[in-house]
């Protein structure tokens, strides 16, 4: 008489073991396709769950029920397949880490949407099946707001589309592939720093892997998508603080000098030599400020008006800050759209006060940098700046560069999902900053940078 218990132990095993075979063909397949991946595919094991709802990942196992992966198995390979890779996907962009104080269920959805696009948009066998035309519509919509079609740009997107149950439910149903139950476990939270650590590394060797192969052959359309997602996540978070210290220069002030002067010679005088005090503190020092400036706002059709007021609060929130430049300085504000509009100079905090108070945006008409650059350099050869260490630039990118490195540091700020930087000369900097970080209340705003190769590498 066969035990019962025993018969279903080997009914289980058996299940076990068909459903790794199933995940195993998925990924070998999935590297047959996508060498670039190979590093990525082969770092998640697999673990039956039965009380799982479906399929998803912690980051360092995929957890499935096996009744639900028989269900896709039977549906296609092709949709073993896309779970899998959109799995991969969510750990590769830490999905699970960044979500942040966002509302759990857009920023579910806007995940689920950001990976779908891409797998959508790689037109190989193994993963391929037709967008409806529910989905088509979507990614239209948000192409028409977003240049990167990020899960944080998509959840931005989708907060201000103020759908409806109905609306939201209809989506969320498009998208769904996976669960995101294990997000937001205890157990998922405490391997947060190990997990980041693999996925960043993980991710930054896939941006030199497919950086590498583009230019042994040229890159299939299919993989672009993928890889402006890479870059984008790959941008180092930075200080904006920080970044403007970059275009300070070195200046004598008048104050006293607390971190050169010494106490206990002092103290030691007066003590000894009748109220003789054998040093004393210095009248002035040396620091690192912002003095001669420029600031350059893109005018055109192209960008918001209410980013560059966002932009312009953020940068007179850091550089009035008492540490941050001289009592008496010279900041030329610009705007440019194909010509320049205006130039406002500030050489006092009122005068920087009232300005913000009173700003109002000129031009809107089409995009060229040069004009705002051969400007500044009719300002320098006129005298009108002692030591010009650096421009920033605010803008979508979408406009003609000029060719000749200008001598001074040149930056182009962007705005994170909403720019093209493709066509930035090799000499300048980049900066992209986060819309979310672009408020009021956060000054200093953390923000993302990427560096080209520059002469002075952010």
């Amino acid at each position: 008489m066969t035990d019962p218990t025993r018969a279903r132990q080997l009914d289980e095993l058996d299940t076990v073991e068909l459903c790794v075979r199933i995940l195993s063909s998925a990924r070998n397949e999935l590297y047959l396709n996508m060498h670039f991946l190979d590093l990525s595919l082969s770092c998640l094991g697999y673990e039956a769950n039965p009380a799982m709802p479906s399929i998803g990942t912690d980051g360092f196992v995929i957890r499935y029920n096996p009744d639900h992966l028989f269900g896709l198995y039977r549906r296609g390979r092709v949709y073993v397949n896309r779970a899998y890779l959109h799995m991969v996907f969510h750990c590769l962009f830490c999905h699970m880490d960044t979500r942040g104080e966002r509302a759990a269920d857009y920023w579910n959805l806007a995940c689920d949407i950001a990976m779908e696009f891409i797998i959508d948009g790689l037109y190989r066998k193994c993963v391929h099946v037709s967008p409806s035309l529910f989905r088509r519509d979507i990614y239209l919509r948000l192409k028409k707001e977003l240049q990167v079609l990020t899960a944080e740009g998509i959840y931005r997107q989708l907060q201000r589309m103020e759908l409806t149950e109905a609306q939201y439910r209809r989506m969320a149903d498009e998208f769904l592939v996976d669960s995101h139950d294990l997000w937001y476990e205890e157990d998922t939270r405490r391997q947060a720093v190990p997990r980041q650590s693999r996925w960043n590394d993980n991710r930054e060797k896939l941006q030199t892997r497919m950086e590498a192969m583009s230019q042994e052959e040229s890159r299939s359309e299919d993989e672009r998508s993928l890889l402006e997602q890479v870059r984008a996540k790959n941008r180092e978070r930075c200080d904006y603080k920080k970044f403007l210290r970059k275009f300070a220069v070195l200046k004598e002030e008048i104050r006293v000098d607390d971190d050169s002067f010494d106490y206990a010679y002092y103290t030691y005088g007066m003590e000894h030599y009748g109220n003789m005090p054998l040093i004393e503190p210095l009248e002035s020092r040396e620091i690192f400020r912002v003095e001669d400036f420029v600031i350059v706002i893109d005018t055109s059709m192209s960008c918001s008006g209410e980013l560059v007021r966002r932009f312009l609060d953020e940068t007179y929130a850091v550089l009035s800050e008492s540490e941050s430049y001289f009592k008496k300085i010279n900041i030329h504000i610009i705007q440019c759209d194909d010509q320049v509009r205006s130039d406002e100079r500030i050489a006092s905090r009122e005068q920087m006060e009232r300005y913000m108070r009173d700003f109002t945006i000129r031009g809107k008409g089409g995009t060229d940098f040069r004009p705002a650059f051969e400007y500044v350099n009719g300002l320098r050869a006129r005298g009108e700046f002692t030591k010009l260490k650096g421009l920033l630039y605010f803008t979508d990118g979408k406009g003609i560069y000029p060719v000749k490195m200008p001598p001074y540091d040149t930056a182009f700020i962007f705005i994170k999902d909403q720019f093209q930087d493709e066509s930035v000369p090799a000499w300048a900097m980049k900066l992209v900053l986060d819309a979310e970080d672009l408020t009021e209340e956060k000054p200093g705003t953390a923000a993302r940078r990427e560096t080209a190769p520059a002469v002075m590498p952010v």
